[in-house]
């Protein structure tokens, strides 16, 4: 069953998730890819300010496509989260509470969740013309030369996302690679 939850989020809620929860998500989520995560980076070296406040926040790993005429958004499909590991930890020691993606994320990023009660979601990937639908706007709130990867608010109603790795160190990715295992006979 799923479960619908609002943003932003809070320590109460990210302790109650878990993963394999199926979530639909209502609220405020931000996009950033690789080019916004390394200028979001080099501001945090610098010590200066971030466009954007984290705290409580969900990125959601996407480079949308321009919309058609009469729509909000173009298809809005997750990007592979490993490209943004480098970087998570330092969002996550921020307040960053969520990132939403494809694929599996590095050790240090699943103990950034634990450490910063966080959790790493996926969306389905191949959907992304489904996935736009669940975006009611979206606005370009920093870096707009970067043209698909800048950084956007987006309004989301019931944006459906799986937990992966939840804060107490769960990885649904490794727990179904477990139970296709082959068994040796012994």
């Amino acid at each position: 069953m799923d479960r619908v939850i609002t943003t932003p989020l809070t320590d109460e809620l990210v302790e109650s998730l878990h993963a394999g929860d199926r979530l639909l998500i209502t609220g405020t989520l931000y996009t950033a890819r690789d080019a916004a995560h390394k200028q979001l980076a080099e501001l945090i070296d610098k010590g200066e300010p971030l466009p954007i406040d984290l705290k409580g926040q969900i990125i959601y790993f996407v480079g949308p496509t321009p919309a058609r005429p009469g729509e909000v958004i173009g298809s809005a499909g997750p990007t592979t989260s490993g490209r943004m590991d480098a970087y998570s930890p330092r969002l996550l020691d921020l307040g960053l509470k969520g990132m939403i993606g494809k694929g599996s994320r590095n050790e240090a990023v699943r103990e950034s969740l634990k450490r910063n009660k966080a959790v790493y979601m996926a969306a389905t990937g191949g959907a992304a013309a489904l996935l736009a639908q669940r975006i009611t706007a979206a606005k370009v709130v920093a870096y707009e030369d970067l043209g698909p990867e800048a950084i956007r608010e987006l309004r989301v109603k019931e944006f459906p996302v799986v937990v992966i790795n939840d804060m107490y160190g769960a990885d649904l990715y490794a727990e179904g690679r477990k139970k296709f295992e082959r068994k040796e006979d012994s």
